[in-house]
Formats: C-alpha cells, structure tokens, sequence
C-alpha cells in the first residue's frame, strides 16, 4: 500500500513517536511524504520516504493529486484543531473531502491513525488492491 503521512507543526513530534511505534508495519509498504514531516520521520526511524515538496511550497496539493488518481491508499495526517492559521485548516479539509471521494481510509489524529494501522496489520484494507487491479 501506498501510506502518505503528513504533521501540521505542532503535531510533528507526534508523527514521529507514531512512526517508532509501528515501524514494523510501516516498513511493509510504500511511504511518501511533505518534506519536514517525512525527513524527521525517515531520521528518526530510518524508514524509506518519497518526500513531497513542503507544505507551503505545494506538498499538499501534490498529496492531494496523487489522491485524485487513486496513486495513496492512506493517509495519516495529524491536524492540530487548534492552530491559529487557516490555511492549515483549509488544506487538511481539502484533503479529507478529496479521501472521502476516493474512498481512502484517512486518519487526523492518533487514535484513529492506531485503528488504521491494526487494521492494515490485519489485512483488514487489503480491499484497496482491488482498486489498483481495476486500472
């Protein structure tokens, strides 16, 4: 599966405590991400990334097309509901409604990004290579 993750700043930290802890089950599959969330990640874990521009250099409008062609399986981008910038807010929702559509699994904070990652650890989202056998 392809598995795009992305931070807002404040949630960064966050990110890469998650990415220790399931390790094991991210490195079975293909991982992409904006720069500064992915280049902490890949650091501190040593897991392969395909890094996306930055968030404010378009990373997220790259995620966001790769959504549209059906290219990410998952998303797990951890928001801060609190964060003062509303372009922040503005792009996560543009991916959520983009993950709605497509009917791909996405996960805004830590406890549904554990649900997710149990599932696929299951095979519980194996359906999604039916998606990519249809093209």
């Amino acid at each position: 599966m392809n598995i795009t993750i992305m931070a807002h700043d404040k949630k960064k930290e966050l990110m890469v405590q998650f990415c220790t802890a399931y390790k094991s089950v991210l490195a079975k599959h293909q991982l992409s991400a904006t720069a500064t969330t992915g280049r902490l990640v890949a650091e501190a874990t040593g897991l392969p990334i395909s890094l996306f521009l930055a968030h404010n250099q378009g990373g997220h409008q790259q995620v966001d097309a790769r959504i549209a062609y059906n290219e990410i399986d998952m998303v797990l981008m951890f928001t801060d509901p609190n964060s003062a910038d509303p372009w922040d807010n503005r792009y996560a929702l543009r991916t959520l409604l983009l993950c709605d559509a497509h009917n791909i699994p996405v996960a805004t904070n830590l406890a549904t990004a554990e649900m997710l990652i149990l599932g696929l650890q299951r095979g519980d989202l194996d359906w999604r290579e039916l998606v990519h056998n249809k093209k």
